[in-house]
């Protein structure tokens, strides 16, 4: 069994990328700019969205942080997302989700640029992605297909199962995997899915994206398989000094042993989330997605 380590990853990644941003500026270029909308006071949300904006720095990006509280109107943040649409500086901007429950999510995300919808989750990025031109591809399915690439993982008609249908993990998931670059033959299961444990069993890579604490099993997979685990669930933990810890959709000590290779919770699949999103930054900045 191989340990898939996320961390060193993304560390690598970001030192690709920081080496990039010099050779551009040394060059007379533009520095990438990332910008990040936050409404409200999520502890995650903010807790991620400091994340990225030290991760900027790192790498030698711009950065700017827009903090609104959660009583902004709708129309308020839609003319704070036309601004940014329309400032020449700004080459990717994200509007961290979720939002308070009287804006629209859907209408937000169909609000910005697509050329700067650097989370690509607009409609036109994800049309893109379905028909295989060049898009902004959603960090968390971005960053696996890195994951297991750089680990040289086999998956050419190899079987694939994603388990979660999510429009930001799932789906897009699903159809990088069955791309000319991966050419895995792909199953999406979901909870209504029959004989989900026979399913499951069957695949050759597993990617778990369910949000089911420890939901995948050993009898769940296939001896010698991959396995993916997207899952990052808050459970109480008398063992943490913050009083909870992180849990994977994969039980862990009784998967690990069948696998040749599988992701930690943490340190897996997480922290390629936000080296993905300064992926995409550098390439809005350098235009090489819409000429």
């Amino acid at each position: 069994m191989q340990l898939i380590d996320g961390k060193k990853t993304s560390q690598d990644i970001r030192a690709e990328i920081a080496e990039e941003v010099k050779e551009i500026v040394a060059n007379g270029g533009k520095r990438p700019h990332l910008a990040a909308v936050l409404v409200g006071n999520d502890g995650g949300s903010m807790t991620y969205v400091n994340a990225k904006v030290k991760a900027c720095k790192e790498v030698g990006f711009e950065s700017t942080l827009i903090k609104k509280e959660d009583n902004i109107t709708e129309e308020e943040l839609l003319q704070i997302v036309d601004d940014l649409n329309n400032d020449a500086d700004i080459d990717g901007f994200i509007v961290q989700l979720p939002l308070p429950k009287h804006i629209s999510e859907d209408k937000v995300t169909e609000a910005i640029d697509p050329k700067k919808d650097v989370d690509g989750f607009h409609p036109v990025n994800v049309g893109r992605l379905v028909v295989g031109l060049p898009t902004f591809v959603s960090a968390t399915p971005y960053g696996i297909t890195q994951l297991l690439k750089r680990y040289n993982v086999e998956t050419s008609g190899k079987n694939c199962v994603v388990l979660g249908r999510s429009n930001i993990v799932g789906r897009p998931m699903s159809i990088l995997m069955s791309q000319k670059d991966m050419n895995c033959t792909v199953t999406v299961a979901h909870s209504r899915t029959q004989n989900l444990k026979e399913v499951c069993a069957s695949a050759d890579i597993l990617i778990a994206a369910i949000g089911s604490p420890e939901f995948v099993t050993a009898d769940m997979v296939k001896e010698g398989a991959t396995v993916i685990d997207v899952g990052t669930t808050r459970v109480p933990s008398s063992e943490t000094k913050s009083g909870w810890r992180l849990k994977g959709d994969v039980k862990f000590e009784e998967v690990a042993p069948k696998c040749n290779f599988i992701t930690p919770v943490p340190g897996g699949v997480g922290p390629m989330t936000i080296v993905s999103l300064l992926s995409n930054t550098l390439l809005a900045g350098k235009k090489a997605i819409y000429k």
